[in-house]
């Protein structure tokens, strides 16, 4: 499993930089970002599909990562109406635009190399069955590739339905087909996922909700 893994992350990450190349103007992102601002900048917004869960903070997340997620919704390979139809209407520099916008937008200081609180032990043992800081980092905040997300101190509901949508299948409206993802969490109940959720969450992190308005 470990070698298996091994090899899917370093195609993922060769994906990943072969996306990178994309010149990005934050500036020109931010007059681009109008559909994003209803959901994503309005504090304690919340989402009621497929269950009612904040929506993720995006600002401060990485760049390289928010394409790939639109991306993936464009293509279908992640099932959610709105979102899909969002980024139907993105062309690859909108995308890179508005990741670039978002990634700048939080003044916010990096995170400490270690997470300050620690796990408990059915959830360290967890974290390590999921194999989950080979990816993200050990901090939760400094994935090994940008088209990781940050997933420190994001919403703790959201990470649990992010989660549980990898294990979905045959569903043409919820699911999200990510071959890495969705060996890891199969091996998860869903209440150990909520407990993974929780903990990470509840983490310092570089995101936040930036309230903006639509008409700027």
């Amino acid at each position: 499993m470990n070698k298996v893994l091994s090899t899917m992350m370093v195609l993922a990450a060769v994906a990943g930089f072969s996306g990178a190349a994309q010149a990005q103007d934050a500036k020109a992102g931010g007059s681009k970002a109008a559909m994003c601002i209803g959901c994503h900048s309005i504090p304690g917004y919340q989402s009621s599909f497929p269950e009612v869960h904040k929506v993720p903070m995006i600002a401060g997340q990485n760049a390289q990562y928010i394409v790939a997620a639109l991306n993936a919704y464009k293509k279908g390979e992640r099932k959610h109406p709105t979102m899909r139809g969002i980024a139907d209407t993105l062309s690859e520099q909108d995308m890179a635009d508005i990741a670039a916008y978002y990634e700048a937008l939080p003044a916010a200081q990096p995170v400490p190399e270690q997470p300050a609180k620690q796990p408990s032990a059915e959830v360290a043992a967890l974290l390590q069955k999921g194999a989950c800081v080979s990816c993200h980092g050990a901090n939760f905040s400094k994935p090994i590739d940008g088209s990781y997300p940050k997933i420190a101190g994001q919403h703790p509901d959201y990470l649990y339905v992010a989660l549980k949508s990898y294990k979905t299948e045959g569903n043409p409206y919820i699911g999200r087909a990510n071959a890495i993802m969705a060996g890891q969490v199969k091996q998860f109940s869903n209440a150990e996922l909520k407990a993974i959720a929780q903990y990470i969450g509840s983490l310092p992190g570089e995101m936040k909700v930036v309230p903006q308005s639509r008409f700027r």
